[in-house]
């Protein structure tokens, strides 16, 4: 095997694993929006915000939510 070959194997496989490890990481959860805010709302369904909050940190609000919902 020649040595420009192989280099280039040994880059295209490091490469490779990035984009493997970082596919669960960032991807999936981009593309599956829907199903994490699904898991969210049924994780957080009896949590009061106020009585888990710090004290002196304001509650915190979606900014991009207008005021009159």
């Amino acid at each position: 095997m020649s040595r420009n070959k192989r280099i280039t194997l040994i880059f295209g496989g490091f490469v490779t694993a990035v984009a493997a490890a970082f596919y669960p990481i960032f991807f999936h959860p981009l593309a599956h929006s829907d199903d994490y805010k699904q898991v969210q709302k049924v994780n957080r369904a009896g949590i009061n915000q106020a009585d888990v909050q710090p004290v002196g940190v304001k509650i915190w609000s979606d900014p991009y939510k207008s005021a009159s919902k």
